[in-house]
């Protein structure tokens, strides 16, 4: 079993590929994989203006606004309205896409894949949850409050998550999620 405690306070923010805006990076499979390299990459992203989002050949990405009112995403020529908070969207990465900002600055978290190597599945998760990487796969939670804790198997060995914070395990299971708000829940298997 692997597992990682993914600290927010040590998300160092680099430009998008496009240099259009920041983002944070929270973990890419594999460990470490450049742009062109990876498996499936989470990241965060300020998004504090109206443009178009860095092409990624080959690859999907789900799209969950965190904070602030949303945005219209143009994906191939179509209008995507994300405005409800915390509802995962998907859309191709390959596609032309602009993003324009429906009342101020958002965050988004932003999950890519390549749909040839990897299957990805996001969901919006409140209370208690037990987390389990699939067979040959990973998952990723990413707290979205402050106070959630990861207890390991057998209640044992509680550790404390806070905003934006994450666990990433692989294997078996590290143990139970229990938010005080909401987590987003990634789980990554093989195609």
């Amino acid at each position: 079993m692997t597992v990682r405690i993914l600290r927010a306070a040590g998300l160092a923010p680099a430009p998008w590929r496009n240099g259009g805006g920041l983002t944070r990076e929270i973990a890419t499979g594999p460990e470490g994989a450049g742009a062109d390299a990876f498996d499936w990459r989470v990241s965060l992203a300020d998004v504090t203006s109206d443009g178009p989002f860095s092409a990624f050949p080959g690859v999907d990405r789900i799209l969950t606004v965190v904070e602030g009112a949303g945005m219209d995403l143009v994906v191939g020529g179509e209008h995507h309205i994300v405005d409800e908070p915390l509802w995962p969207h998907g859309f191709p990465g390959d596609l032309p896409t602009e993003g324009f900002l429906l009342g101020g600055p958002v965050v988004n978290l932003n999950v890519m894949y390549r749909r040839d190597r990897t299957r990805a599945e996001t969901a919006v998760v409140c209370g208690t949850v037990r987390l389990l990487p699939p067979e040959g796969g990973a998952v990723l939670a990413v707290s979205l409050d402050d106070g959630a804790e990861l207890e390991g198997r057998g209640g044992g060995g509680g550790v404390r998550l806070d905003r934006y914070d994450a666990v990433l395990a692989a294997g078996e299971s590290p143990g139970v999620l229990r938010t005080m708000g909401q987590a987003v829940l990634i789980t990554f298997s093989r195609t």
